[in-house]
Formats: structure tokens, C-alpha cells, sequence
């Protein structure tokens, strides 16, 4: 296409460690709440990390449609956030989906789906009953577990732990016909999955999309691969609401956390004819590849600075514009080093000026969950606030971050969400405000 059409954010949809639902989500953010704790889903004592961001109590039969709640034993925790998060953002952008009525009101042909997904753990209690009875003494018996111990698992068990079921279920739930993608890139996986179909709209293969990001690393071999990589802060059991300390002086290491953040992107016309609510415009996207190390990024962080600027780039946007910024911030003092120096590759000097408001201090790491970063550039945009950068006191760099106890006011016409990953993968999104027709 000569022109690629204009892509506008008209609903968001957010579970995560302070909030279920966005207007909850924002105001707790809003608020000053921090959603990391001592872990309550299963005793972490034998863990050097007890800490993470769990998402508050809820049952999942209440997300779905009473038809639908069958299918709800085969969902693991990763794909019921997804799920929770894609009926607050269809619900939230006034979309009458399969779910809600017998006539949709829009075609599901041209309604996509691009959902990242992070490595789905297995429920211990599950495989423990089906190892148990494949034992012979204190050995696992091969024979015995594809005679024994496998018939003691759900036939589609399988089917709880493939990480394109997040976008199954989301697309049979709603009935959603057009592109659909899972992404697994770890923490980038929502970004990723949010500017492809950001793309897909772009040059005309569908005028919806549901998009973003789900995963859940609070249970014991969530928490263990993390403890073993040493990402993890060890010294804030007791203390676990001031343990994640991005871009601080005495950073010890992120909390593994839980979490969906979920957009129905909307093709901009499409959404002015409907009268939607157009919340921003997805001005640009931006996605690197850092080849450094498979465990840590490259000091430098001229990748991940790399994706800023093509996103800006995309955007046809300067530098300068940027008004706020949603870093990664794990709170791991390598990885933000690395950030604070690709993020002053693409804006120098002019980096003091602009905010930054890392999210994590108040969720832990959500991962592939991470588009409840984006979802807050979104908001902050949206209402012109810049929610407290809690639990960075010691800053590294000079950074200008707004630390403060309370939000603060602020006119946000440019805002951009950045992550990095495990891996290697970066992407950034650019948003901005919409259009005066538009709002």
C-alpha cells in the first residue's frame, strides 16, 4: 500500500499484581501501590527469593461465557490472564464480541489476534502424581511412565502448557477470524506482539486486533530458573514492597511476577465511524536483536537504544518530542546500566529531561506480561499524568525521574515503552496523542 493506515489504541485490558482491569490498574497506580510480597501460592521458603508480584484473587469462570467454562480445565494460569485481560480490554473498547451477544458487531474476518506467551511451567501437583507412580525405588522408570505414569495425566494435558493457547482461547472465546500469532521472545513477547499487529492493521489485513502479552512465573520452577540465572533480589524478604529498585544505586535484582496487558488496536477510521474511544495513537514500532550474550545484554545497550530509534524513526518523530518514557527497569543493576546507555545513545544530554516511570518496583517482572508497561505509557498519556517512580532514591546516571510520594500532572503528547528480554530480543512502541477528529 502507498499510505499505511493509522493505527489507534481504543481499548486496554490489564491483570497484573495491583490491579484486575485498567481503570483499577490506574488508579491503584495512580495511587502508590506496590503489588510485590511474600509469595502466598505456595510456600517459597526453600527459595532464596520469597517475593513476587501476584495478581489478586479471581475465578476465571467469570471471564468467560457460562458455555465457555468447561473448557477453563485445561487452561493454565498463563492463558487464564490472558483471557481475564482480553474481556476488560473488549469490554473496555465497547466491542460486542461472540462472547457477549448472538450478533457480533464486527466481522471477525478482519479482527486479528497476536498474543505473547512466556515458557509455560506444568503444575507440580499434576506431574508429581504421575511421576510418583512411574517410580521403581528411588529411580524414574521409563517403562512404567508410558505404561503407568502418563495415563494419570489429563489426555489434554498438553494443551495447558503450549503457549499459542493463549490466542486459542482468546480467539475461540471472541471468535476472532483474522491473523493471528503467539510470539515467545520472553520479556519482549508483548511488544513484539503488539507492533505485529500493529503492521497487520497497518497495510490493510485486518482493522482489529487484540494484542499484548501474558505470562505467570509465580510457581516453584518459575521462581527457581530465575533464582539460578541470579536475576532475583535475595536481601528484601522481609521487605519485599522496597525490593525492586530499578535504576538505583543499590539495586539487587528484580521479583518474578505475573501479569497480562492486552490492547484492541483499531484501524483509525474504522474507530471514528463506530465512535470508539480512542485512548492513543501506535505512532511507531522498533525491534532489534542484541547478540551480545544469551543471559546478559550488552553493556553498550546500542540494541535496545537501536529499537528506541527506529520506533521514532517509524514515528517520523524526534528525539526530542518524547515527553515520557516507560523503561524495562528490572531493578538488576547490570541490565540498567546497559538500559541507561542505550537510552542515552538515542536521546544524549536531552535524556535528563524527559521522565521515566519504571512500572516494576510496583509489580515485579512480569515478562511476556509486559504489556502492562505499555498499557501505563497509554494511560499516562491518556490523562496526562505521570504515576510516583517508587523505590529509586539513589539514582545511577543523573536520571530525571519523578520519585516522589505522590503523581504529578503533566502535558504527554509522546510517550515510548521499551524492553528488553532474556535473549536478546528488544522492541519499542511509540505512542502518541490522537488526532483532535479522533478524540
Amino acid at each position: 500500500m502507498s499510505t499505511m493506515r493509522r493505527v489507534v489504541v481504543t481499548g486496554i485490558g490489564v491483570i497484573c499484581p495491583i490491579g484486575i482491569g485498567s481503570a483499577a490498574f490506574w488508579e491503584n497506580l495512580v495511587g502508590g501501590k506496590i503489588g510485590v510480597r511474600r509469595i502466598s501460592a505456595f510456600d517459597p521458603s526453600g527459595f532464596p527469593s520469597q517475593i513476587a508480584g501476584e495478581v489478586p484473587a479471581y475465578k476465571i469462570g467469570d471471564y468467560v461465557p457460562k458455555s465457555y467454562r468447561k473448557a477453563t480445565k485445561v487452561m493454565a494460569r498463563d492463558i487464564e490472564l490472558a483471557v481475564v485481560a482480553a474481556d476488560d480490554a473488549f469490554k473496555d473498547a465497547g466491542l460486542k464480541s461472540k462472547a457477549y451477544t448472538e450478533t457480533p458487531d464486527f466481522d471477525g474476518k478482519r479482527f486479528g489476534c497476536n498474543i505473547g506467551a512466556g515458557l509455560i511451567s506444568v503444575d507440580l501437583n499434576e506431574l508429581t502424581v504421575a511421576l510418583h507412580s512411574a517410580r521403581n525405588g528411588d529411580q524414574l522408570d521409563l517403562r512404567k511412565w508410558g505404561g503407568e505414569g502418563m495415563t494419570q495425566l489429563t489426555p489434554l494435558w498438553l494443551l495447558k502448557y503450549l503457549p499459542n493457547m493463549l490466542a486459542c482461547h482468546v480467539t475461540i472465546i471472541h471468535q476472532l477470524k483474522g491473523p493471528s500469532n503467539t510470539i515467545t521472545c520472553a520479556d519482549a513477547s508483548s511488544h513484539l506482539a503488539i507492533g505485529e499487529a500493529f503492521r497487520t492493521i497497518q497495510r490493510g489485513d485486518a482493522d482489529l486486533a487484540v494484542c499484548g502479552g501474558a505470562e505467570s512465573k509465580v510457581q516453584p520452577m518459575g521462581l527457581m530458573r530465575q533464582c539460578l540465572l541470579n536475576r532475583v533480589s535475595t536481601k528484601h524478604n522481609e521487605t519485599p514492597e522496597s525490593a525492586v529498585r530499578p535504576f538505583d544505586v543499590d539495586a539487587t535484582g528484580t521479583a518474578v511476577g505475573e501479569g497480562a496487558g492486552l490492547f484492541i488496536l483499531e484501524e483509525f477510521e474504522h474507530a471514528k465511524r463506530r465512535g470508539a474511544k480512542i485512548y492513543a495513537e501506535l505512532a511507531g514500532f522498533g525491534a532489534t536483536q542484541d547478540t551480545y550474550n544469551v543471559s546478559q545484554p550488552s553493556p553498550t545497550g546500542d540494541s535496545y537504544g537501536r529499537a528506541i530509534s527506529l520506533a521514532l524513526i517509524d514515528a517520523n518523530l524526534p528525539p526530542a518530542s518524547v515527553d515520557l518514557l516507560v523503561p524495562c527497569g528490572l531493578g538488576i543493576a547490570s541490565h540498567d546500566r546497559a538500559e541507561l546507555n542505550g537510552l542515552t545513545t538515542v536521546f544524549g544530554g536531552g535524556l535528563s529531561r524527559i521522565p521515566l516511570f519504571p512500572l516494576k518496583s510496583r509489580t515485579g517482572n512480569l515478562a511476556a506480561g509486559s504489556g502492562v508497561d505499555a498499557a501505563a505509557a497509554v494511560l499516562s498519556l491518556h490523562h496526562n499524568k505521570i504515576p510516583a517512580a517508587l523505590n529509586t532514591g539513589k539514582i545511577i546516571g543523573g536520571l530525571s525521574l519523578n520519585n516522589a510520594a505522590e503523581a504529578r500532572d503533566a502535558a504527554i503528547n509522546i510517550a515510548v515503552s521499551s524492553v528488553y528480554s532474556l535473549g536478546g530480543q528488544n522492541a519499542a512502541l511509540v505512542f502518541r496523542k490522537p488526532a483532535k477528529e479522533a478524540s
